[in-house]
């Protein structure tokens, strides 16, 4: 173990994040009345150019006048790079009360991005003499970003999770793709050429793979929760829920949903079941059996557990009692 303790992240549930427009009003009460935990209204890609000023109108009041309940509220203001996101965050700071959790900061591209946006969050906040410190969430989707995770991690203590961006990930990348995340017919590794000249197989690989794993470390070193994007088909539930079940396999804490029909899927996935949460008790059981007498590793079911298996299965346990208790 290193000498230097990772710190642990926020402790509340983020299984799904639920995006709606800040141009539809009308959507945000069904939106609070989701199994979503996080929700997120947008006010960059979701919102045309002239529907900045209303859309941005629309969540104020909304902070100011509806019951979020115990969900944990963000908003997603504008690029850096436009015209609009200094009024997002001025409003959001100086127009409305404490029910904001969190601002997401789009294309992310290094340290200096979150700098600036704490800055101006700062000086609103001692402005509008608030007591509650927002959160800052952010998204990973452009090649500066992505050559820059563990800075951007790292560069405030306002940061509590961070996202992948898999459509604008794409276009900055230059991959030769339409798709928002899921499987990319062209990304496969063939068989070798079979003796009896017979169709070779071809094996799908996940072409966010290697940004994923990224995100995850940058996000444990730091003490961020990491949370898979958005899933762009959602007619698609199967394809969905592998995705999300390859994220969580990495790591990865929630997955955002586009639509409400994604949010079961993405609560299913990333809930631990009773079983996993079952076999995790016992072999912190088996273990701390061991540990009394002096054993350092000891088998269960027909398997080796040791000191690593019992961390693997406190974070499951750790995450279903999160998520009970919430």
């Amino acid at each position: 173990m290193s000498f230097t303790v990772q710190p642990a992240p926020p402790s509340r549930p983020n299984r799904c994040q639920l995006f709606g427009p800040g141009s539809k009003p009308e959507l945000f009460e069904k939106m609070i009345a989701s199994d979503a935990d996080v929700l997120n209204l947008d006010l960059e890609d979701a919102v045309a150019p002239d529907d900045k000023v209303q859309a941005r109108a629309n969540i104020v009041e909304a902070l100011n006048t509806l019951d979020f309940g115990n969900k944990t509220v963000s908003v997603r203001i504008n690029g850096l790079d436009t015209e609009f996101w200094y009024d997002d965050v001025i409003d959001l700071i100086e127009k409305t009360g404490d029910r904001l959790d969190l601002i997401m900061i789009p294309k992310a591209g290094n340290a200096k991005d979150i700098y600036t946006v704490d800055c101006l969050v700062s000086a609103a906040e001692q402005k509008a003499r608030k007591t509650k410190r927002i959160g800052f969430e952010c998204i990973i989707e452009t090649a500066a970003g992505l050559a820059h995770v563990e800075e951007i991690a790292a560069a405030s203590p306002r940061m509590e999770a961070m996202s992948i961006g898999p459509a604008d990930y794409a276009a900055f990348m230059g991959m030769q793709t339409t798709a928002i995340g899921g499987t990319q017919a062209n990304y496969a590794m063939m068989e070798d050429p079979r003796e009896d000249g017979g169709t070779r197989s071809r094996h799908f690989a996940d072409p966010w793979h290697y940004p994923t794993v990224a995100i995850v470390a940058a996000c444990r070193t730091h003490g961020l929760l990491p949370v898979d994007g958005p899933f762009g088909d959602f007619s698609d539930p199967e394809g969905f829920k592998q995705q999300a079940l390859n994220s969580a396999t990495l790591g990865m804490v929630g997955k955002w949903a586009i639509h409400p029909k994604q949010i079961a899927l993405a609560n299913e996935v990333f809930t631990p079941s009773e079983a996993a949460v079952n076999k995790a008790k016992r072999i912190i059981a088996a273990m701390e059996e061991a540990t009394r007498s002096g054993a350092g590793a000891v088998t269960l079911d027909g398997k080796l557990i040791d000191l690593a298996s019992i961390r693997q299965a406190e974070v499951v346990v750790k995450q279903a009692e999160l998520i009970a208790s919430n």
